[in-house]
């Protein structure tokens, strides 16, 4: 069974299927990469929590950052975000954001 949760005509905010949670990329609010960095990942926390996971289940995070300059400023938030012991697979690129004022986009995949 395919449970989609927040779906809009676009797309849903999660997708559940056989135990894992696939979340809508994830963009935040501020004028530094760590600020948007911060609220993407409170973002991520409440999505998790709808769908019955949480930080310690993230199986894949795919981090965009739309300049690498700003890659070490938000491994800093990331790194003290992620609970010790429980990284996820990760890949971080560098891409153009859908709006020139964003920096980061984190997208996850978790058990839950």
């Amino acid at each position: 069974m395919i449970e989609r949760i927040e779906t809009g005509q676009r797309m849903s905010k999660i997708v559940k299927h056989n135990g894992v949670a696939y979340l809508c990329g994830q963009v935040g609010d501020g004028a530094t990469v760590a600020e948007q960095t911060r609220e993407c990942l409170s973002r991520v926390e409440a999505l998790l929590e709808t769908a019955g996971s949480s930080p310690e289940q993230i199986l894949q995070a795919i981090i965009w950052v739309a300049d690498m300059a700003d890659f070490a400023e938000m491994n800093a938030v990331w790194d003290a975000w992620v609970p010790e012991g429980h990284a996820p697979a990760r890949a971080c690129g560098e891409a153009k954001l859908a709006r020139p004022e964003l920096k980061v986009e984190i997208i996850v995949t978790a058990a839950c």
